[in-house]
């Protein structure tokens, strides 16, 4: 079992977002996620948050919100439980990330990049400013097999 955190950071009606095309063995290799990592040994969600930021970025975060835990099953990866970001003040420049490209993304056009399908489920749940919540995807390869919001099969 894994932690760690996921942070949309938000300017202009944009989330930047980072295009996974550099680890070789990675999960996420070739989709487009938000920016963030595992926990360090010891760290609060939110020093993970500042710190993976900071790495893939260069930014500091100056506001953010909690948004929502997801516990991530899938076939081939150990479960992970993430910790859900969205970001709306920040400061610093952008610099290149080692994990992949970053790019800030229109919301409006987010639906049409290689995203997990379940990240398509919490995406709808931050544009609807949803109260904090708890979604479990359970997926075998690519396929989205279950999906539960707060409990609850969807």
């Amino acid at each position: 079992m894994k932690c760690s955190t996921l942070c949309y950071i938000e300017k202009d009606e944009k989330y930047l977002m980072l295009h996974r095309t550099v680890k070789k063995n990675d999960v996420n290799k070739n989709k487009w996620i938000g920016v963030g990592g595992r926990f360090e040994e010891r760290e609060s969600p939110e020093e993970c948050l500042l710190r993976e930021v900071m790495e893939e970025t260069g930014l500091t975060l100056i506001s953010w919100k909690f948004r929502g835990i997801i516990t991530f099953l899938t076939d081939k990866w150990e479960t992970e439980y993430i910790c859900l970001y969205t970001a709306d003040e920040f400061a610093g420049e952008l610099i290149p990330c080692n994990e992949g490209e970053l790019q800030w993304i229109p919301k409006k056009d987010l639906l049409k990049l290689e995203l997990w399908e379940g990240d398509k489920i919490f995406l709808k749940l931050l544009e609807e400013d949803a109260p904090f919540f708890s979604l479990k995807l359970s997926y075998n390869g690519n396929k989205l097999l279950e999906k539960y919001l707060n409990g609850n099969p969807i």
